[in-house]
């Protein structure tokens, strides 16, 4: 048996293109003592994929030449040299786009979904979803009455952040691409208005969306759209920093005019990575997924169908042309 892999061909120049991929059929893995053979079934498609596309510093290693893409998965077991595993077991992995993989039992998480579907453990009872609770309970501490704002609220992580500060007590406003994702927002995720960033007028609508100010925004865009939250924020107002993937592609970086605004309004700014955060997981999970089962949140994914599709799926993703989370569907 041969194991299908997407590796790193080479780094973009701008906008990632079917080019920097390339497919490669090695051979089947085989788990060392304490470590297991997965099949993955679901992978995990992420904007930070994008940064580990690149040299530089960034806070992970960036993937090299000819390596495997890294990568969130939910797999079956298909061997275990792991006594905590065995044939069979549901895991959570980072093994990467490929069918299979040995890794470490101790970077493996069972799944115990309790009737939810399968994929949603790479989604809303997932990184994103642990994501958007870590921002906004931990680092934006939402009160009642505050106004959230979230950017690309559409999203794996907006769409939760957006939902958890409705029931929360707060008022949200969306930022989204387009009026079909405005309205997805607003009529599926019960957002009370979204602004459409490529819509004329953006600042103003903004300013009229958010008339008693912006107590917490939630950052994943960066760019232009950070740039009109910033005159809008509140006294002691709160950003947890999660992304800013409209910069991901450009070589040069959004020069932000309204900076002097965090000290005007003496803004606490604190950027995150969740898998530095693993002591809350447990936590989050529970939380997600009685909220998901208790019909309190909704969501959307994206998948297509088989390996060979993920470097499109990616690239689909980096342009916004999903909606919720973007998965794709192995096994």
């Amino acid at each position: 048996m041969k194991n299908l892999q997407v590796v790193l061909a080479s780094r973009p120049q701008g906008s990632v293109a079917e080019n920097n991929f390339r497919f490669v059929e090695a051979a089947m893995p085989s788990p060392g003592k304490d470590e297991v053979l997965v099949r993955n079934l679901f992978l995990s498609l992420d904007p930070y994929m994008r940064m580990r596309m690149n040299e530089g510093k960034s806070y992970a290693p960036p993937v090299q030449i000819g390596e495997v893409m890294v990568g969130g998965t939910i797999a079956e077991v298909a061997e275990s040299k792991d006594p905590r595993f065995r044939t069979g077991d549901i895991v959570s992995a980072r093994a990467g786009w490929q069918q299979y993989a040995a890794v470490g039992g101790g970077t493996l998480r069972k799944i115990d979904m309790r009737g939810a579907p399968l994929s949603t453990a790479l989604s809303v009872v997932g990184m994103p979803g642990v994501t958007a609770w870590y921002g906004l309970l931990k680092i934006g501490e939402p009160k009642p009455g505050e106004t959230v704002v979230v950017s690309a609220a559409s999203g794996a992580v907006g769409s939760v952040v957006g939902q958890v500060a409705r029931f929360k007590g707060c008022r949200v406003v969306g930022i989204a691409g387009g009026t079909a994702k405005c309205d997805y927002v607003v009529k599926d995720l019960g957002f009370d208005a979204c602004v459409d960033y490529k819509a004329d007028a953006f600042e103003s609508r903004l300013r009229e969306a958010t008339p008693d100010g912006i107590d917490i925004y939630f950052e994943n865009v960066g760019g232009r759209v950070f740039d009109a939250v910033l005159p809008l924020l509140n006294a002691f107002a709160r950003i947890p920093f999660c992304g800013y993937v409209s910069e991901y592609d450009n070589s040069t970086t959004y020069g932000v005019q309204h900076l002097q605004s965090l000290l005007v309004s003496r803004v606490r700014l604190q950027a995150f990575i969740i898998s530095e955060h693993l002591e809350i997981w447990d936590e989050a999970l529970a939380d997600l997924s009685a909220w998901l089962l208790g019909g309190k949140i909704n969501y959307r994914e994206t998948i297509a169908l088989g390996l060979e599709n993920a470097p499109g799926a990616f690239i689909g993703m980096l342009q916004g042309r999903n909606l919720g989370k973007q998965l794709v569907k192995l096994a």
